[in-house]
């Protein structure tokens, strides 16, 4: 799924927690699905012992529980491409031999001062914060300003430049189909809001209309 080679597989496993030493394992890249609890965390009783579920078969037994054996959309962050992704996609077509899932979309990874923004680093940027200083929407204007594939850094700009862009777009609260059209085209082009938000910021830079081209993108007027 993820297309890496076994040598970029091997390195990111050994980042992320996965004992790829281990002398155990028929391969490096074996993964967890059961291992023993600690006395302090959840345990279930089985022929191997009181343990937990991996982090990965615990993914895959939800879906296949809540959503049955293939997915029409499944995402997350580009950091859980491997292995999380990769493990939960392998051990659930070998338990079913359906493909487990028709989409995969990834999120990519937010830079501040050149740094991936991390709970470890403490280069967070919250919303609830934001929310003391600015409209809901103008901060998903902030977000959607990028497509979610490719990797951004945050600047002291984004923030006021989207809210900006908000009070251009409520200015222009009129209707217009063929607006809405475009946008639409843009998001069927792999969610292309970057794409989208330029549409709307001509119009709206026009005194057309943006109403409805606005709230298919989540921004409501009311």
């Amino acid at each position: 799924m993820s297309g890496y080679s076994e040598e970029q597989m091997i390195a990111y496993a050994k980042e992320r927690g996965g004992k790829v030493d281990d002398p155990n394992k028929k391969s490096p890249l074996d993964f967890v699905l059961w291992h023993p609890s600690a006395s302090d965390e959840p345990a279930w009783d089985t022929m191997w012992g009181a343990g937990r579920p991996g982090w990965h078969i615990e993914c895959s037994a939800l879906a296949l529980r809540e959503l049955g054996t293939t997915i029409d959309l499944h995402g997350g962050g580009a950091d859980l491409i491997f292995p999380h992704h990769e493990c939960e996609k392998a051990q659930s077509e070998a338990a079913t031999g359906e493909q487990f899932v028709k989409h995969w979309m990834h999120t990519a990874l937010i830079s501040m001062d050149g740094q991936k923004m991390s709970k470890s680093l403490g280069n967070l940027v919250f919303v609830d914060a934001l929310r003391e200083e600015y409209d809901p929407r103008s901060i998903r204007l902030a977000i959607i300003e990028h497509n979610y594939r490719v990797e951004w850094e945050w600047d002291d700009e984004l923030m006021p430049r989207n809210k900006a862009r908000l009070e251009s777009w409520l200015a222009n609260d009129a209707s217009n189909l063929e607006l809405l059209d475009q946008v639409r085209e843009r998001l069927d082009d792999d969610l292309d809001t970057p794409g989208a938000l330029v549409a709307i910021d001509a119009a709206a830079a026009a005194g057309h209309g943006v109403r409805e081209a606005a709230e298919l993108l989540g921004v409501n007027f009311e």
